[in-house]
């Protein structure tokens, strides 16, 4: 879309190329370094020998089948060991407590909710919408006058042609910039507040006005003859992005030149250059707008125009790798953070791709890539494009990415959002995440903030001993590295013949856990008999005994899982899953029981004849005996039998 407007310096044209004589300005004074993490995956192959591919196929896909049978079973066996040690615990139980233990899973899980929903909140980024907007009301970067009316509107010629099929025509019969152009509407009835509400349209899709005249059909029909149907916002900009129609402003990248002759690169493959608009890029970044205002301030911006030439801003690439420009430049149009754009361009052998050849990281992964773009969108203030990244990120969450995006997010220069998403897929996933190898790169301080959740998904059981697990292997690494360089690395080293648990030492075990063992609930360890818990107080790293194992002053045992039977021992139990299932089910049994229970005892009532009808209304003789009797001998005492009363 646009016109051609041949005495405007850049009508429509292919993004990629610019004029030489452009004036440049230099961006970038500092460096980061980028690091990305990923994990070597293992590939693990059976050799049938000489079998017919059709063969090799059938007996691969039986044994992925059968692996996940297997996977599954063993599942849904341990969630069934989960409810049996529940089950078993509220055996003994009365119906009124298994209610509350019910109740006080349900307000955990309300609780849950509300802590998911403020997870999950975060800023509200600008969209292109709102924007554009902005840019209609403070008029950045403008290049044309429209006059209506006797009143300017000061507008953007690409913006105007790009979107309306009238302004398209007549904006191509004044090509050159600041042009004053007075508008002649022939539809009636249109005044400049309705004129200025249909250039806010053009720029946002919305009136951005309440007039009772754009609910009229017959002006709106009168309207589209003579401007014509605009497409939507979004369809208009993208296709702006693809023509780049009367651009304004050159990208362009500086590199080193020392690292260039090392590899072979050319300085014209270094220096390609991206073609933009200044209004969209100064209305979606603060960075370019104050670069471009400060161009206007220093006279830079009237040497443009007096040549006709766009400006050129040089950006550092070792801050803004030149790879990702084309994505930054789609999200300011779209609003879409689209990395499949870094692998459909071709190689042009950018600094950023020679340094990343000499750091290792030519292959990143898509979490990586959105990790290194989150950096960039922070240092151009674009936050549409930085939460665009953290989605990115968070949808990449799985086993093997978990340690990676932990580490990264809990930096300083990570993003706080991602590392809550993370800490919740550990929390939920911490049964997968604790029987794998995983678990045992975790830090002690993600660690402990998953124990110390109210909703971690694991037993209590599991927990102290995958807890004590993790200890024995920290441990381990201690003793590795203390171990003289002869020996590292060798077969005596530690990690080659390992160590037997016994040769541990108790006391360093304890000072590795003593951060970690008191967040752990060994009131609601089941079975109550836990080898486990016996193990580990064997051991001296648990003290004391539960307090539910302790008798208490009136006899018997305390019971930590009750709010209102806890003599001072309440722990409120975690929300897991297996146990709350459990709990309910046996809460409804119970309930049937009552019920069925009621319903018997009324039956059996209901077979008692109701005698009522049988008692005569006469007062009976032995009444009158006692009641004479009475009277005769003391007739202050009361009467001890009751007249008409049944036996």
């Amino acid at each position: 879309m646009g016109a051609n407007a041949s005495n405007y310096p850049h009508s429509c044209s292919p993004r990629v190329g610019g004029n030489s004589q452009a004036q440049q300005t230099f961006i970038g004074t500092s460096s980061y370094s980028h690091q990305g993490y990923g994990c070597e995956s293992k590939l693990y192959s059976l050799d049938h020998g000489h079998e017919k591919p059709q063969d090799k196929k059938k007996k691969t896909s039986g044994l992925a089948t059968l692996k996940k049978k297997f996977i599954k079973r063993r599942k849904s066996s341990r969630s069934a060991d989960h409810a049996k040690q529940m089950r078993e615990l509220l055996s003994g139980w009365d119906v009124r407590d298994v209610n509350a233990l019910v109740e006080e899973y349900e307000g955990t899980s309300a609780l849950k909710e509300l802590y998911l929903q403020a997870n999950l909140a975060r800023p509200e980024a600008r969209t292109l919408q709102k924007d554009m907007a902005e840019l209609y009301q403070y008029k950045y970067c403008t290049d044309v006058d429209l006059i209506f009316q006797e009143t300017c509107f000061p507008v953007h010629r690409a913006i105007l042609a790009a979107r309306c099929p009238f302004f398209k025509t007549l904006l191509s019969s004044s090509p050159e910039y600041g042009a004053e152009i007075i508008m002649d509407i022939n539809t009636a009835g249109i005044d400049m507040p309705m004129f200025s509400a249909l250039l806010h349209y053009l720029y946002t899709g919305e009136f951005g006005m309440e007039d009772s005249r754009f609910q009229n059909v017959d002006i709106l029909v009168q309207l589209s003859e003579e401007f014509g149907t605009p497409n939507s916002l979004d369809v208009d900009m993208r296709a702006l992005f693809d023509y780049m129609c009367y651009y304004d402003v050159v990208l362009s990248f500086s590199s080193n030149s020392d690292l260039v002759e090392t590899f072979g690169g050319s300085q014209n493959c270094l220096d390609e250059e991206l073609r933009a608009h200044k209004a969209i890029i100064s209305s979606r970044s603060p960075f370019f707008r104050h670069l471009l205002q400060r161009r206007i301030r220093t006279g830079e911006e009237i040497t443009d125009r007096t040549l006709r030439t766009p400006t050129r801003i040089i950006l550092d690439e070792s801050i803004i790798p030149k790879k990702y420009a084309k994505v930054i430049l789609n999200c300011m149009y779209t609003d879409v953070v689209d990395l499949s754009v870094l692998h459909s361009s071709p190689s042009v052998g950018s600094l950023s791709e020679v340094q990343a050849l000499v750091a290792g990281k030519l292959n990143m992964t898509r979490a990586e890539e959105a990790m290194e773009l989150y950096h960039i969108a922070l240092f151009l203030e674009f936050n549409m494009l930085a939460q665009g990244c953290e989605d990115i990120i968070a949808e990449s969450i799985s086993l093997d990415t978990l340690i990676a995006i932990l580490k990264w997010s809990s930096q300083p220069y990570g993003s706080k959002w991602v590392h809550r998403q993370a800490l919740h897929f550990l929390c939920e996933e911490f049964t997968q995440v604790m029987t794998s190898d995983v678990f045992y790169e975790l830090s002690k301080d993600h660690l402990l903030t998953a124990i110390q959740s109210d909703y971690l998904q694991a037993s209590e059981q599991d927990i102290l001993k995958y807890l004590i697990k993790w200890g024995e292997h920290q441990l381990m690494k201690r003793i590795a590295d203390r171990e003289p360089n002869l020996l590292s690395g060798t077969a005596h080293s530690v990690n080659k013949r390992g160590v037997k648990r016994r040769d541990l030492d108790i006391e360093e075990l304890r000072e590795i856990l003593s951060p970690l063992l008191p967040f752990v609930r060994i009131e609601h360890i089941l079975p109550m008999s836990s080898e486990v818990l016996s193990d580990a107080m064997k051991r001296g790293l648990i003290s004391t005994p539960p307090s539910d194992m302790l008798p208490t002053s009136e006899g018997g045992k305390s019971n930590a899982w009750l709010r209102q039977k806890n003599a001072g021992i309440y722990v409120r139990p975690r929300l897991f899953s297996p146990y709350v299932e459990e709990a309910k089910s046996v809460l409804d049994e119970m309930m049937v029981e009552q019920t069925d229970l009621v319903r018997l005892r009324m039956v059996r009532m209901s077979n008692v004849p109701d005698t009522l009808y049988m008692v005569n209304n006469a007062v009976p003789q032995c009444c009158h005996l006692i009641t004479h009797q009475q009277v005769s001998t003391n007739q202050s005492s009361p009467p001890s039998v009751i007249a008409n009363e049944i036996p």
